[in-house]
């Protein structure tokens, strides 16, 4: 084996004429990354180097040898042991074999006498032969002592080694912290015996200086020598410990068989590896020859510090035929993996240049077990893979484990290249995009075609008005608007606000529109299939489309809808919509006190925006679309203006042809738009807006539409939207029947709902509850997201966010848990991922009857339909009223006297029109006091001595409206004749002071609440005969016997059939 020797002052001639040979003998062409190995080798050795020479000389085993060492500058250095007395006396200089002012030996690093950066992850130097001893040549008085590498050394002090092993022939520094270690090595280097060997550590996080256990460290090691030694950095001041830096060459691999001494932990520190070096270190000549002891005395003074010692032995590489052609076929595949990596990092062409340098005097060929080692030492594998390598003392195995190491750092190098030109493409393309850009406007500059995208912008709008039938006042508008801002800098302030203007302008849909489906059939499907009921509704909105067949447009017509909250108002307007095929959009101007909502601000303002409607026929991109105007009735009036008042022109089929927004300031065109509002009560629109609509009453629904309902509509939805849409969970038609009785008696729907949706949200929260999480798991969210896969693009990776948790109840107070996590840092991640819904197991089955229906939505809150079942006393009768959330119910009248002065007591929260039928009602009693059987006389004075009290129960409840005038006058007649009237008789109508019977509202709900109370009659004045009969529903009519009245003598002899009175009354108060 040849390699490098120690400097010799007589072999720079041989050297020389070695060296211009070799490089005679290869290629001269500087190395790239397509090149073979020799071209590179001849490109590094081309390239000017400064080391030394040395002559080249056999290897053979010697003891202490002497040999001449030179400097750089030619004068010789101190014998090693000054520096080395200079090292244990100060942490501060370095103790050397090779002095740090010699040139290296060919094959070395220009570093390698000084310690590079700390390192402990691969291996990244050149490679070079281990140093053999040279020949004996006579000392000189000049020679410095020198030691050879002995063959035998059964005995060493053991360092063990942690991330990766030592290769023989590779420099690595390490860094020892442990006091008794560190001593050991200056005492060895005092001694001249700088040997010791380097383990590897099974346990790749563990870091130690000795050996305490003989398994925890890998049995192959190295035999390393220590060529130099430095003061390593101590840390903190407090430290007194003192470091120390080696660097080792390994020259042969060794295997423990015995540990002869374990190390004690009195201080156990890091082991920082440096980075491992090729450059072997200067081997003596074969000088004066110095016996070294054989056996344990070499290192028997070793014992009396704390460290590590181990018996070894050495491992020899077997036998092997370089001409074999797996061996070199593994060495031409390492060959051609080392062109390839080389190709793709300039780091490992450096370090295969500098290994082929070394090979000055032989074929790489002729070595594959060096080879093998240089593989592995460059490569950053696995620790195992190149703890195997090491102990392979076979060379085609060995080459084979390298090979794979080796393979591995090529895929490595390969998706790193592949990444970095990535990188690089989309760096070099948005670089190239913006160096052409830049050109192209230096270019427009110099020919004085430089707009800053102006030209783009106003070409943009040139194209937008070509595709629209503007007005010609509009398209005037729009030139006059688009040659000013062509004059106008784009810095310039007004140049924003004609960009926006002319933005609106031409995104008006002007003269386009959607065809319009006035199908009678289409019609009556969309409106069945939405609504269930509103036969009136319905037939009206049938009867509006086909006026709109016949004519073509249905222009110059404005729907209200009017009727309580939840019948269905605005989703009406969405099926006349969905039945037009027209685009729809809705907006409400419930509380709204600014008429710039719908007329628009002055473009003088800052942030100026058109009115509503504008911004409406943006959106949908035609100019007949409808638009739903929800709660109309709720508008208000502000220091604004009245936005009411603002509706007119816009809702006016007269002038709204003509709209004029403040914002835009030309006419836009409305009569195209359909409009439908939606309204509460009638009463709170303006007069002069409600002479502009035409009214369609949506009154409600009555118990078996509600029904209908729920099984079609409201079940099923809120079924699903409780999650179980798939399980058995049935609400029976009787409880829907009793949920409408005793809990939802509004006209509308929308309480109903409500309350089926708690009955299934009731129903998932039992079902939870009873079957337990075991069947109902959550899902680990943490765990799920740790497993996906870093390049799975189906799977976007979670983010963390900053937690934000809600600060304490209580001010003062802050939980052990909310400071935990404030000194923590707690995070939450967020994902984009949606979660699955859960399965509901077949065999469950649930029921909601009405007996556990109390269960899901608590007790009813209507008790009882009426207060009287059986006759009550004189002076009780039962009327029917109108409530304000759109339903009817049965209210009791009752009156009693009390001895005093003939006054009226009205309570039960009555209005004043209430008040007023009261009053009326007595006046009339007062005044058919005779007729009546009241007084015996026309001329006898009644209720001078008595005050009346009237008072109509539910007291919270406020009660207002004419309709109870015969029902409080049925309570004074039967109070004052002391007759009983039969509780399932009701009434309903105003009266007036002569005793006539006038009509009323509200009488479907009024009807309804009489058939849910079981009422068997209902006195209703004569003139809601056509309504009742019209508008009821036929079932709700079903076992009710109607009476309609035109005067209140017909209201007595109805109210008091049978009864004694009535025969009297026959004669006195005849009909």
């Amino acid at each position: 084996m040849v390699f490098s020797g120690s400097l010799r002052a007589n072999s720079v001639s041989c050297a020389k004429q070695l060296r211009s040979s070799h490089i005679r003998a290869l290629h001269t062409t500087a190395p790239r990354s397509s090149q073979s190995l020799g071209t590179q080798i001849a490109a590094r050795l081309a390239s000017p180097r400064h080391f030394s020479t040395s002559l080249v000389t056999p290897a053979r085993s010697s003891p202490l040898l002497f040999s001449p060492r030179w400097s750089g500058n030619n004068k010789p250095i101190p014998p090693p042991s000054e520096p080395e007395n200079d090292a244990a006396d100060s942490s501060s200089k370095s103790v050397e074999l090779d002095g740090a002012d010699d040139e290296s030996p060919p094959g070395s690093s220009a570093q390698s006498s000084s310690p590079p950066s700390s390192s402990s992850g691969g291996d990244s130097s050149d490679g070079s032969d281990p140093p053999p001893p040279s020949s004996q040549p006579t000392p000189t008085p000049s020679s410095i002592a020198k030691q050879s590498v002995p063959e035998i050394y059964p005995q060493v002090l053991a360092l063990p080694i942690a991330r990766r092993p030592l290769f023989p022939g590779f420099y690595k520094a390490v860094v020892v912290r442990n006091p008794a270690v560190v001593a050991a090595i200056k005492e060895m280097m005092k001694r001249g015996q700088p040997y010791l060997g380097a383990f590897l550590l099974k346990d790749e996080h563990t870091d130690s200086d000795v050996i305490t256990d003989i398994n925890s460290v890998h049995p192959v090691g190295v035999f390393a020598q220590i060529t130099s030694v430095f003061a390593a950095n101590s840390g903190t001041s407090d430290d007194k410990e003192e470091g120390l830096t080696a660097v080792l060459y390994p020259h042969r691999r060794i295997k423990i068989t015995e540990l002869i001494k374990a190390g004690e932990h009195t201080s156990t520190a890091k082991v920082q590896e440096e980075t491992q070096t090729v450059t072997p270190p200067p081997t003596p000549t074969e000088g004066d020859v110095a016996k070294i002891p054989q056996g344990p005395v070499q290192t028997s003074f070793l014992h009396k510090h704390a460290i590590s010692i181990v018996q070894v032995d050495n491992l020899v590489t077997q036998p092997y035929n370089k001409d074999d052609q797996y061996i070199r076929a593994f060495m031409s595949e390492i060959v051609s993996v080392f062109k390839d990596i080389a190709q793709l990092n300039p780091l490992f062409r450096d370090q295969i240049t500098n290994f082929s340098i070394n090979q000055v005097a032989s074929n790489v060929f002729d070595e594959p077990d060096k080879l093998a080692d240089f593989a592995a030492a460059v490569s950053s594998g696995e620790v195992g893979e190149l703890q195997d390598v090491l102990e392979s003392l076979v060379v085609d195995d060995r080459l084979r484990k390298a090979l794979l190491v080796l393979k591995k750092e090529l895929i490595n190098a390969q998706l790193q290249s592949k990444l970095s030109r990535d990188v690089d493409s989309k760096i070099a393309k948005r670089q190239r995009e913006y160096y052409l850009m830049e050109q192209l406007k230096g270019i427009k500059k110099e020919l004085g075609m430089e707009s800053d995208g102006k030209d783009k912008l106003i070409e943009k709008f040139k194209e937008r008005a070509a595709s629209l039938k503007m007005p010609e006042g509009v398209r005037k508008v729009f030139d006059e608007e688009l040659n000013k801002l062509m004059g106008l800098e784009p810095a310039a302030s007004e140049a924003n606000v004609t960009r926006n203007y002319l933005e609106w302008l031409t995104q008006i849909p002007w003269g386009q529109h959607t065809p319009e489906n006035y199908s009678i059939t289409h019609a009556q499907k969309v409106l069945d299939e939405d609504h269930y009921g509103l036969k009136d509704v319905k037939d009206r909105i049938l009867e509006f489309l086909a006026v709109g067949k016949l004519r073509g447009t249905v222009q110059g017509k404005i729907i209200c809808l009017v009727g309580p909250p939840g019948v269905g108002k605005t989703s009406i307007g969405k099926s006349i919509a969905r039945a037009l095929n027209r685009q729809f959009f809705r907006f409400s101007v419930g509380g709204l006190t600014d008429v710039a909502e719908i007329k628009g601000h002055r473009r003088t303002y800052v942030g100026a925006l058109p009115g509503k409607i504008i911004q409406a026929l943006k959106r949908v991109g035609t100019e007949n679309p409808l638009v739903l105007i929800d709660e109309v009735d709720k508008i208000g009036r502000g220091i604004n203006g009245d936005p009411a008042s603002a509706l007119l022109e816009m809702l006016d089929p007269e002038q709204n042809n003509g709209f004029l927004d403040h914002y835009m300031d030309v006419p836009v065109d409305l009569s195209r738009v359909l409009f439908v509002c939606t309204a509460n009560n009638l009463d709170t629109i303006p007069a002069p807006l409600l002479d502009r609509m035409e009214v369609l009453e949506v009154s409600g629904y009555v118990s078996e539409e509600k029904c209908v309902i729920a099984e079609k509509y409201l079940g099923p939805q809120a079924k699903e939207a409780s999650g179980l849409k798939n399980a058995d969970i049935v609400l029976e038609p009787s409880t829907v029947d009793v949920l409408i009785k005793y809990y939802c008696r509004e006209s509308g729907v929308r309480n109903l709902k409500k309350h089926i949706d708690k009955i299934y949200r009731k129903a998932a929260l039992k079902l939870i509850l009873d079957l337990g999480e075991t069947v109902f798991p959550e899902p680990v969210i943490a765990a799920a997201t740790s497993t996906l896969s870093p390049t799975s693009p189906a799977d976007p990776q979670p983010k963390i966010v900053e937690s934000q948790k809600p600060p304490a109840n209580e001010p003062n107070e802050v939980t052990s848990e909310e400071s935990t996590s404030n000194e923590s840092g707690d995070c939450k991640t967020v994902t984009t991922q949606e979660r699955k819904p859960l399965q509901i197991p077949d065999d469950i089955h649930v029921r909601i009857t009405p007996e556990n229906l109390k269960d899901y939505v608590g007790p009813p809150v209507y008790h009882k339909d009426r207060m009287y079942v059986s006759p009550p006393p004189p002076g009780v009768s039962t009327g029917l009223g109108y409530l304000g959330n759109g339903s009817g119910a049965v209210m009791p009248v009752e009156a009693t006297s009390m001895p005093g002065k003939g006054a009226l007591q009205l309570t039960g929260k009555l209005g004043e029109v209430i008040r007023e039928s009261a009053q009326i009602g007595l006046s009339w009693v007062k005044a058919h006091a005779y007729e009546l059987g009241i007084t015996k006389t026309p001329e006898e004075q009644f209720l001078t001595d008595r005050d009346i009290h009237v008072h109509m129960p539910e007291g919270s409840i406020g009660k207002e409206g004419p309709s109870a005038g015969t029902a409080i006058l049925s309570a004074f007649v039967s109070l004052f004749t002391k007759t009983k009237i039969h509780p399932d008789i009701a009434m309903t109508g105003e009266i007036s002071l002569v005793g006539q019977v006038l009509p009323v509202g509200g009488l479907k709900e009024k009807i309804l609440a009489a058939h849910r109370a079981g009422i068997k009659t209902i006195l209703a004045p004569a003139a809601n005969r056509a309504d009742i009969e019209e508008n009821v529903p036929e079932s709700v009519k079903t076992g009710i016997r109607f009476v309609y009245v035109e005067d209140v003598r017909e209201v007595l002899h109805e109210v008091f059939r049978g009864q004694d009175i009535v025969e009297r009354w026959k004669d006195t108060l005849s009909l």
